[in-house]
């Protein structure tokens, strides 16, 4: 990896960091570390790492805000990617092009600044704007599908091209990057509506003051842990369960959201995911459900 390492620095490819530690770029605030992250300048310079990649067959992972994904306590061997500087944003009446690495969050408050609706449900969720589309991200009824044109992506021969809404597959918490390996999200065309901007903020202050009463906000976690099985609510199945405040190490299930999985003091990952096994286990035999992770599980064995 030193090879690797002095070739990304004399190619001025972007800043890294060796052995980051990726308990500082996750919201649950666990894991391992990494043997390098980089942070490519441009389209350029990540057409230039990636082609490093390829040819020395080094692992990697396109890591956005770390708000849905849990990496094991093991030491990841291989290279993580952040897209920070892909943060480019136009507006074009009611379009809006916006780089992958731009904050959902930030996106949602801007728009409706300019009366713009269609991402309010997107206020709350603490990614990036391509992880989010990588995840069909959601919330109140409404997803990244429902407002999305198309999407730029680099494919796994390094050309640039264009997906359309229809040809990224979207489903609940699903889309084609997720099934496609190799294929990353540089930036997103969003369609959005005309709206009333005093509406649209109103919408967007009350469902905050909804999430701080019903999500425990107050400590990290990565949202909600498990998808919603067809017509019913994870959380409904964990809490009738009796399973709100399981405790494992510095892990637990909250006690405001059963679907929230919370760090509540020094958590490793490896208690979190025996949360994870545990409920999985209690649901399957109590109501014959098998649960699904919605956060993506990175460097476990399995």
């Amino acid at each position: 990896m030193n090879n690797v390492i002095n070739e990304i620095m004399t190619k001025k490819i972007g800043d890294i960091i060796v052995d980051a530690p990726l308990s500082k770029y996750t919201t649950y605030r666990v894991g391992g570390t990494c043997k390098l992250l980089v942070y490519p300048k441009n389209l350029k310079k990540l057409i230039e790492l990636m082609e490093i990649i390829d040819r020395e067959q080094i692992k990697y992972f396109i890591l956005g805000n770390g708000s849905n994904v849990l990496f094991s306590d093991d030491v990841y061997e291989g290279i993580i990617i952040k897209l920070d500087n892909f943060s480019n944003i136009e507006y074009l009446d009611n379009l809006v092009l916006v780089g992958a690495g731009y904050s959902l969050v930030k996106l949602s408050l801007e728009v409706a600044k300019r009366g713009l609706a269609g991402l309010e449900f997107a206020s709350g969720i603490p990614g990036t704007v391509g992880g989010a589309v990588f995840m069909n991200a959601g919330a109140y009824n409404s997803d990244m599908k429902s407002i999305v044109k198309s999407v730029t992506v680099l494919t796994p021969d390094l050309k640039v091209i264009s997906l359309s809404n229809e040809e990224m597959n979207f489903a609940y918490r699903e889309s084609f990057l997720q099934h496609n390996r190799g294929f990353i999200c540089l930036e997103v065309l969003l369609k959005l509506r005309h709206g009333e901007k005093e509406a649209l903020e109103e919408v967007m202050k009350d469902r905050k003051l909804k999430r701080k009463r019903t999500q425990p906000l107050e400590y990290p976690s990565a949202g909600s842990v498990f998808r919603n099985p067809e017509g019913l609510f994870a959380g409904k199945l964990i809490e009738d369960l009796n399973l709100k405040g399981y405790q494992v190490g510095g892990a637990k299930i909250s006690e405001k959201h059963a679907n929230f999985i919370i760090n509540v003091g020094n958590a490793k990952a490896s208690d979190i995911k025996e949360i994870i096994d545990v409920v999985k286990e209690k649901v399957k035999e109590k109501y014959n459900i098998t649960l699904r992770v919605e956060q993506r599980l990175v460097n476990w064995d399995e």
